[in-house]
């Protein structure tokens, strides 16, 4: 969707989305009982270098980036805001929370934070300004190769854990939750934060909401 149209409605909730987001991501660290698959890898990334979790989700960011062109994607305004406010956020996140908490508090952490992230995915995502750079790897292999986008998420998922897992990424429980409701929890709040342009609004009203406007 255009960017012109009302971004004073659609760039704070872009924002306000990919904050918490990275701040879900951040949760998840601190609870130490497994993040989500693209975590695992900035996790792992982290330990052979001297990058905050953010900078090099920033830099596996351009680098994905990278992969759009042979398959033929632009990036939008919203992919670039990914890039820098999931960093931002991130590591704003992490040094805010306390790190080896008790086990409890980890698991509050754990809780909160896929809750949260399948609630900021819907937030951001419903504001239609564009695909992240991971999105947009996924939906232009999947049109690339005429697979499933499900098939290719899945992966591109698998071969990410795998590789930030070899290089000593946190895996755990953390990271089964997140795959079995992040999904669910996304679709689930979707409807309430899903930008609707005026042609669209128009076209799913009931006949009785037609009238109304028309009135």
């Amino acid at each position: 969707m255009p960017l012109g149209e009302r971004p004073l409605r659609r760039l704070p909730q872009l924002f306000v989305g990919l904050a918490l987001y990275g701040f879900s991501l951040s949760l998840m660290v601190r609870a130490s009982l497994g993040v989500n698959p693209w975590s695992v890898l900035y996790q792992g990334l982290e330990q052979h270098s001297s990058l905050s979790f953010g900078t090099i989700s920033a830099v596996l960011g351009v680098l994905v980036l990278l992969l759009w062109i042979p398959l033929r994607q632009r990036p939008t305004f919203g992919t670039v805001a990914n890039i820098v406010v999931l960093a931002y956020s991130s590591d704003l996140g992490l040094a805010l929370l306390p790190p080896h908490l008790a086990l409890p508090a980890r698991v509050g952490l754990l809780a909160g934070g896929v809750l949260l992230n399948g609630v900021s995915v819907a937030v951001y995502v419903g504001a239609r300004c564009g695909p992240g750079p991971r999105d947009g790897l996924m939906t232009g292999a999947s049109a690339a190769t005429g697979r499933s986008i499900r098939l290719v998420r899945t992966l591109i998922e698998i071969a990410v854990l795998a590789a930030g897992w070899l290089l000593g990424g946190g895996v755990g429980v953390g990271t089964v939750l997140y795959a079995l409701a992040v999904g669910p929890t996304t679709q689930f709040f979707m409807p309430w934060f899903a930008y609707r342009s005026t042609a669209e609004r128009v076209r799913h009203a009931t006949p009785t909401e037609k009238a109304t406007q028309g009135s």
